[in-house]
């Protein structure tokens, strides 16, 4: 584990790739990704272009890990990044971000809700045996066209 310091600073590392994403559960490929879309600093290389990860990076992960747990958007998780690393920060600024994300995972919640209701009916109509009729794809095929008129 990482360790941190009563500073702040942490005091293990470097780290290869490999070793940073198993510290922080979260495979190679998606600390390339975040280090692209600058959610994680670019880091130190030997000299032979390994990238090496310190702690703090580790951390980072960490982070970015956790709020993609909880469904924040890239974009979200870009500012939440910000806030967290700004010590001067406004916790309104963070509550704002976190209750749109509340609202917004709450809408979702409500169309999945109408799916699946709709869902049940179509298949309670369904007998499931060997003929041809099927009521689902009907509806289905119902609504494909009444959405091209």
């Amino acid at each position: 584990m990482t360790e941190t310091l009563n500073d702040g600073s942490f005091n293990d590392g470097p780290f290869n790739i490999g070793e940073a994403a198993r510290r922080s559960d979260v495979s190679a490929k998606m600390v390339r990704h975040y280090e692209s879309l600058g959610l994680l600093p670019q880091v130190g290389r030997t000299d032979s272009g390994y990238r090496q990860y310190t702690g703090k990076e580790v951390h980072t992960l960490r982070f970015i890990k956790r709020s993609r747990d909880l469904g924040f958007s890239m974009a979200e998780i870009a500012d939440l990044l910000k806030l967290w690393q700004n010590r001067r920060r406004s916790s309104a600024d963070v509550r704002r971000i976190a209750t749109r994300h509340v609202d917004d995972l709450k809408r979702r919640m409500q169309e999945m809700e109408a799916m699946k209701r709709t869902l049940d009916h179509l298949i309670k109509g369904c007998q499931g045996d060997h003929r041809p009729d099927c009521p689902i794809l009907d509806a289905l095929g119902h609504e494909a066209c009444a959405g091209k008129h």
